[in-house]
């Protein structure tokens, strides 16, 4: 008797995940707009542009999910978030996807039952400082005040750096990038401190740049990538493999150049099944078979979204390092399209 009625709990909540699973795809289509979550303004990333159009490299995920799902890049509404209100604009379901430089850590992915889909940069906490103030090392900043954004990993990565080199520091929460650039800038603080992408975005925003430095030390590892709720199996699907889709495309050498030649179809069938000239890859995510050329169409694949956003030639100025390709001794690498 008990295990019928366990098996009957089971069914039902077999049916209650399966229409939770068909909810966001289902939310956004008849919405006609992918909500996404972003930063509340951090250049490269995610910020308005003069004409108040969001730019950057996370936004660039939004635009490619929108335009693989509702064939159209613009669709999207950005929702700014800080590092306090993010999660619960995820979990109340305000956003569907939140794509805001954010870390993938074991208590976020279970503990707040999120389900980050991939890492679109692999990151490190570091610090920034005046010139002047003649710091060499992070492990020279005993006693410094230390702008710090709250609700953040970098609040309990700071702590274990400075208690593992018996070193103290004041802490001077704030709550949103412009905050800290502001506090810093006004010296309320003597560095400021948040994951390495980060500082150089916001390096770049100064009037001096040449200024401040970027001490050597990276004291965390920090993922960041996007991130869908739980138990919403096929909307995640579709926001991974956009993302490994944008990846994937720069490896296969496909670019917003050459991609309408090669999706005529080309000798390689790992670009035609991507482009869709081959098998059934939409069809199994609920999409059709144009979804992946759309989303790469959007802005470019991988590689030029990181030149184009983040890159050495802009004044964020990022060098590839860890996010070069696999085949360049990096870490972005995507599953295969088969």
């Amino acid at each position: 008797m008990k295990k019928s009625v366990f098996l009957g709990a089971l069914t039902v909540a077999g049916l209650a995940a399966g229409a939770a699973a068909a909810g966001t795809l289902d939310d956004v289509k008849a919405r006609g707009t992918l909500n996404c979550g972003v930063s509340t303004g951090l250049a490269g990333f995610s910020t308005p542009d003069a004409n108040g159009e969001w730019q950057g490299f996370d936004v660039a995920v939004c635009r490619a999910v929108a335009a693989a799902v509702l064939d159209d890049p613009m669709a999207v509404e950005f929702v700014p978030t800080t590092g306090q209100t993010r999660f619960t604009a995820l979990a109340s379901g305000e956003i569907d996807l939140l794509a805001r430089n954010t870390t993938w850590t074991f208590s976020r992915d279970n503990d707040l039952k999120f389900e980050f889909v991939g890492v679109n940069y692999y990151d490190g906490q570091g610090f920034m400082a005046p010139r002047e103030l003649g710091v060499s090392s992070a492990k020279d900043l005993d006693g410094a005040t230390v702008c710090i954004q709250t609700g953040t990993t970098t609040e309990l990565n700071l702590a274990d750096f400075f208690r593992s080199n018996n070193i103290s520091y004041e802490p001077v929460p704030i709550e949103t990038n412009a905050e800290a650039q502001q506090q810093y800038l006004a010296g309320a603080c003597d560095v400021y401190t948040t994951d390495a992408s980060g500082l150089a975005a916001t390096r770049a925003t100064f009037e001096n740049p040449g200024d401040h430095v970027l001490l050597p030390e990276i004291i965390s590892k920090e993922p960041l990538g996007p991130l869908v709720r739980h138990g919403d199996n096929e909307w995640g699907d579709i926001a991974r493999w956009t993302l490994n889709a944008l990846i994937a495309a720069e490896e296969l050498g496909i670019t917003s150049a050459n991609i309408e030649e090669l999706s005529a179809g080309t000798d390689n069938p790992e670009i035609n099944r991507l482009l869709g000239t081959e098998g059934e890859l939409g069809a199994m995510i609920g999409l059709d078979s144009d979804w992946a050329k759309r989303a790469i169409m959007a802005g470019g694949n991988y590689g030029e979204l990181f030149e184009k956003n983040i890159g050495e030639s802009t004044p964020i100025g990022l060098a590839r390092g860890l996010n070069a390709q696999w085949t360049d001794g990096g870490l972005i690498y995507a599953p295969p399209f088969r």
